[in-house]
């Protein structure tokens, strides 16, 4: 899951970085109404945590924005502010939730998995390649209902594979979605972790395969009965 976060405190903003990391979100930051303005109309972002008071364009007319463009990627405003009007004027904009500062991570977590359950609906939640099927709420993975146990980059690397089932992902492709950009191109890390992949799929011998393409990168093997 791809989060874009809006907040101009630097301090609040790595906070919620580093705890939504740390669940296994990529997260993306801004810390200016006005590039965050840009951001909210690049595809490709599943939740969008928009802080009401920045520099440049504020929060509420970002919304207003994004809303009045049939952009409907859900979003959860922030603010230090607790007025009761600005709250409702957010909600009615179209905002899918609130939150006052300051606030606990575990708070904000629940409640992006509560607007993500919504939104998606139960089926929508679910992946499936063959045997193997990923929990996008809970962060199962079965194959053929023996649960294969994954660290968070793991899972979301596999996610990424699943979503995309037959098409080549590059190394830089996957560094870029899986671990964001600060990482050194010519690290081998992405090898590393298809190799750890492919050894728990391959144990339970029914799991789909995940497909070396020389010189260019890796895929999720696309069969007639292969992905949902």
């Amino acid at each position: 899951m791809k989060i874009l976060l809006i907040e101009d405190d630097i301090k609040i903003s790595s906070f919620i970085e580093k705890g939504l990391k740390e669940q296994g979100y990529i997260v993306d930051c801004c810390n200016d109404g006005d590039q965050g303005y840009l951001m909210v109309f690049e595809p490709g972002y599943d939740l969008i945590i928009l802080d009401i008071m920045l520099p440049g364009k504020d929060g509420l007319s970002i919304l207003r924005s994004l809303r009045e463009n049939k952009h409907t990627v859900p979003v959860i405003l922030l603010s230090a502010r607790s007025a009761v009007n600005e709250r409702i004027e957010g909600l009615n904009l179209g905002a899918d939730d609130y939150l006052c500062k300051p606030f606990y991570i575990g708070e904000l977590i629940a409640r992006i998995t509560a607007i993500t359950r919504r939104a998606s609906g139960n089926a929508l939640n679910m992946l499936s390649c063959e045997a193997l099927t990923l929990d996008l709420i809970s962060r199962e993975v079965k194959i053929a209902n023996i649960i294969i146990d994954l660290t968070n980059r793991e899972f979301n690397l596999l996610e990424l594979l699943m979503r995309q089932p037959g098409r080549v992902l590059t190394r830089t492709q996957i560094l870029e979605q899986v671990w964001g950009y600060g990482f050194d191109p010519l690290t081998n890390i992405v090898d590393v972790y298809i190799r750890r992949l492919r050894n728990k799929i391959n144990k339970a011998h029914q799991g789909p395969e995940i497909e070396t393409v020389r010189g260019v990168g890796y895929r999720l093997r696309k069969n007639k009965t292969c992905c949902d």
